[in-house]
């Protein structure tokens, strides 16, 4: 089943997509990575869910992605008498180490390293923003804040603190505990919450120890701060655009989503934006035109996938969504200007091999209208450099290693085949024929262009190109 968009389309699993039948029509709609969010949901559920994707991948004869969401830390204020209070703006209102039922005057704050970590002047946003506060005093057993938003406040709402750094790791006992429950069952890629710091990042990393690709949601003031060091050691990054726009004025999040996307794309790091991409599909059959610019727009920046959340995890038309996103792609991609824009952000290459041959083999195809670029690719390094430099013709990779296949389903414009290793130079350029006539990207006689590592089987070693007519598999 060849996608006919580069873009990829990321769709989270819930309520609304729990039956086998749901997931295969959301696969047949255009989904290429499955998103399992381990905020909610026991290690029983994410097992079977996975076992579902997997039967389904086997069914279709496609290499289908996982994305498994760790939850991050949470905070949360304590419980109140009677379940909520009234803040008034103007008036004072303390978090505290007391686990007391809180009033309109106070409430417990469950986090001591947050108090200890709290100073005058800091912002501290409740219930995503809904209420907002500014410490005026503080010390490691209350903060005492002044009410700038007032408004009803309840019980275990979440707490936003975005002028704190957090002297914690991005990695719960909970999260610790879901990470190693996703390695075991095979995911291909771990999404991290709350990234602060690269270090958050590499802790991940050492865990997972290669079993799966690490990506990391930039939600945070904290994490923008130190946005390139973030993007070096991850694996991919996600714009993710509800807490972003919590802890920082929404009116900033378009600029940060175009820098992220286009620092991202520079390393050559798949990019996914998210978060209220298609909102109002929860409960409406067809999508605001707003939200279809919004989508349209991610695409014309060159994002290498776009991700429905509640729609397809706990809304009314899950199908639905993912078939307007499909559409709005591939509108966009037929659009005159789209190629201009994308062949615009182009980013100069890092002086390494791999790196020019990556630009060569783009420059040939597109100079001689080649019909495929068909990579060789072990680790997959290979077609994330091809892909990072968005050429026109599309992207074959073909790999015998099946978790390659699953993870380059994330990556912009690359359509992945499961296949032994070439056993030499000939026999590499005869099944790269086969394959790009096979999976639909070119006829007998037309030309593609080959890009490989030789000696065959050695990780990152992409060195060499060669054009092919499509008619050598015979």
């Amino acid at each position: 089943m060849r996608r006919l968009r580069r873009v990829k389309i990321v769709a989270t699993l819930g309520p609304a997509s729990q039956d086998r039948d749901v997931v295969v029509r959301l696969f047949e709609a255009g989904v290429d990575v499955f998103r399992i969010n381990m905020s909610h949901g026991s290690h029983d559920n994410l097992r079977e869910r996975v076992q579902t994707i997997r039967s389904i991948e086997k069914e279709q004869g496609r290499p289908i992605g996982i994305l498994v969401d760790l939850q991050g830390p949470k905070l949360r204020v304590g419980e109140f008498k009677g379940g909520s209070a009234e803040l008034k703006k103007g008036e004072k209102f303390v978090l505290d180490a007391s686990k007391t039922p809180g009033d309109a005057k106070r409430v417990y704050l469950p986090h001591p390293e947050i108090l200890a970590a709290l100073a005058p002047g800091h912002t501290i946003l409740i219930d995503d923003g809904k209420l907002a506060l500014h410490v005026i005093e503080a010390s490691a057993e209350k903060a005492t804040c002044l009410v700038d938003v007032g408004g009803k406040i309840s019980n275990r709402k979440g707490v936003s603190l975005p002028d704190t750094d957090i002297p914690v790791s991005a990695m719960t006992s909970k999260d610790r505990s879901d990470l190693e429950a996703a390695l075991h069952v095979g995911v291909d890629w771990i999404a991290v919450s709350f990234v602060q710091r690269p270090e958050d990042i590499a802790d991940v990393k050492k865990t997972a120890r290669g079993r799966a690709l690490v990506l990391a949601k930039i939600e945070k003031p904290q994490a923008i701060a130190r946005l390139d060091e973030i993007i070096e050691i991850s694996d991919a990054l996600m714009v993710a655009r509800g807490d972003l726009g919590v802890e920082m004025p929404v009116e900033k999040v378009p600029g940060l989503q175009k820098r992220i996307t286009r620092s991202a794309r520079r390393l050559g790091k798949p990019v996914v934006v998210a978060t209220q991409m298609l909102e109002s599909m929860i409960t409406a059959p067809v999508p605001t035109r707003a939200e279809v610019s919004d989508v349209a727009t991610a695409v014309f920046e060159g994002a290498d996938a776009v991700m429905l959340s509640a729609e397809s995890a706990a809304g009314l038309y899950p199908v639905e969504s993912v078939k307007m996103m499909n559409r709005i792609a591939e509108e966009v991609e037929c659009d005159p200007l789209y190629r201009s824009i994308i062949t615009a952000q182009r980013a100069a290459p890092e002086a390494t091999g791999a790196d020019a041959i990556a630009v060569a083999a783009r420059d040939v195809a597109e100079t001689l209208d080649l019909k495929a670029i068909v990579a060789w690719t072990a680790s997959g390094s290979t077609a994330f450099r091809i892909a990072r430099e968005r050429p026109q013709p599309p992207i074959l990779a073909l790999t015998p290693k099946l978790d390659t296949a699953r993870r380059l389903c994330m990556v912009w414009g690359v359509h992945a085949v499961v296949t032994k290793d070439a056993d030499d130079l000939d026999d590499m350029a005869k099944r790269a024929c086969k394959f790009s006539n096979r999976e639909g990207f070119s006829s007998a006689g037309e030309r593609i262009i080959i890009v490989a590592g030789v000696p065959f089987g050695t990780p990152g070693a992409t060195n060499m190109v060669r054009i092919a007519f499509t008619g050598e598999e015979k």
